[in-house]
């Protein structure tokens, strides 16, 4: 689901909890959860901004859109949804979905920022950056201290502290480019969609792999939202003990065998998968696919000339610094130091937050300038921490300032690794 915002000059002073406009917004308007009870103006919120037409309705095989109204039902039962209601109408709202999210072998409770929309007579009042807040204050109260989205405007979001984390990237091969069969000791079998393998490998490959969100059922719906299933095929590929290691979702139409995604959990899984695919090569003329792993596939092919393409993908923004740092896993002997974090909208992530240790030796967050200073504001700190870009790179583009000491510690105790993120919400 696109998030999609108007523009706005607003600026906030949350020591008054006010919201600071050139016009003060009408008394009849309130902020408030949206509940069960105004679905419909939900789901009519959605399909105006973001022009869900007919035709996206009937491509992803629903039969109508009362049928779709249905399936988003789950999100007030299962999300925090906040709105605003211009007296009995819903004008603008955001839905914070209840995911967790591997980062660095670490799980975390993470929010889910989805379904951002205002009607356009209502654009210009701050009502989305007021929203923004609220998922905020909620997100930190429910323990969810990063919060992820799928930006519909990069600038926007950066101005309230996310930042780009993952890539999506594709490619496209022509069957004459295809991998030779490779020798592999196990075999891959067509399933259905709900084949419990599916859901326990899936499982598995999530919680190894950093920034890949674990998914609960909610999170697969969400997952399947716009696809047609039945139109997928799903090959899992067991080893020669019949466990699942790797799996692709698939279809094929027109020639083209399209890739949703493929993941594996070692080389020989991969090879297994490529090889099913490469037996299609007498129906296809090419094949074309996603890829989530902030890696070139090409290089993994024997003839490397291929199309591929790469775009920014999610966003994230650390929720709160404090309940964030102390999940990360810092190497036990890492030399203490401070970050001095700047964060215009959450407040309470202004200020020191330094990676020390106690009498017991056991790494502890503080609010004590102690050790080397690292000056960067909550975007920067959350690109950084999350893999995407090297504290040193980040350095070099004035986003981030510190000593040559400090930068020695940032280099040697953050993990530098691309997050893998292939979901949708």
């Amino acid at each position: 689901m696109h998030c999609f915002v108007y523009f706005t000059d607003i600026e906030y002073n949350l020591n008054r909890g006010v919201i600071m406009n050139r016009h003060k917004l009408p008394e009849h308007f309130e902020l408030k959860r949206v509940q069960a009870e105004h679905l419909d103006q939900f789901n009519e919120l959605l399909r105006y901004v973001f022009q869900i037409t007919e035709d996206d309705i009937s491509s992803s095989g629903y039969e109508n859109e009362k049928e779709i109204i249905m399936a988003k039902r789950p999100i007030l039962k299962k999300a925090e949804v906040w709105g605003w209601f211009d007296k009995e109408d819903l004008i603008s709202q955001v839905a914070v979905y209840p995911f967790q999210a591997n980062i660095h072998g670490e799980i975390y409770d993470m929010g889910g920022i989805t379904g951002v929309g205002t009607y356009p007579e209502y654009g210009n009042m701050g009502l989305v950056s007021a929203l923004l807040l609220k998922a905020l204050e909620e997100m930190r109260v429910s323990n969810q201290s990063i919060a992820y989205l799928y930006p519909y405007s990069i600038p926007f979001y950066r101005k309230k502290g996310w930042e780009t984390i993952s890539d999506h990237m594709t490619f496209e091969l022509q069957d004459f480019q295809l991998p030779k069969i490779k020798e592999v000791e196990g075999y891959v079998s067509r399933v259905d969609i709900d084949d419990p393998d599916v859901f326990s490998l899936y499982d598995t490959f999530a919680r190894l792999t950093h920034g890949a969100m674990l998914r609960d059922q909610l999170a697969w719906d969400e997952y399947w939202r716009w696809d047609n299933e039945k139109d997928m095929n799903i090959a899992v590929y067991y080893n020669n003990n019949d466990e699942p290691n790797g799996l692709c979702f698939y279809w094929i139409s027109e020639e083209i065998l399209n890739v949703k995604e493929m993941i594996f959990l070692n080389e020989d899984a991969r090879k297994g998968l490529w090889n099913f695919i490469s037996n299609h090569h007498s129906m296809i003329t090419t094949v074309k696919g996603n890829n989530y792993s902030g890696e070139a596939m090409s290089f993994l092919l024997e003839d490397s000339d291929i199309v591929e393409t790469i775009k920014p993908y999610y966003m994230a923004r650390i929720v709160d610094v404090k309940e964030f740092l102390k999940i990360y896993p810092f190497p036990s002997n890492v030399p203490s130091f401070h970050f001095v974090v700047e964060d215009n909208l959450a407040k309470w992530n202004e200020g020191i937050f330094a990676v020390t240790h106690n009498s017991e030796n056991e790494i502890i967050i503080t609010d004590e300038p102690i050790g080397e200073a690292v000056k960067l504001n909550i975007s920067t700190l959350t690109t950084m921490l999350m893999g995407y870009k090297s504290a040193s790179y980040l350095q070099k583009i004035g986003k981030l300032e510190c000593s040559q000491i400090a930068m020695k510690i940032l280099k040697s105790n953050i993990i530098l690794e691309k997050a893998y993120f292939s979901d949708y919400f």
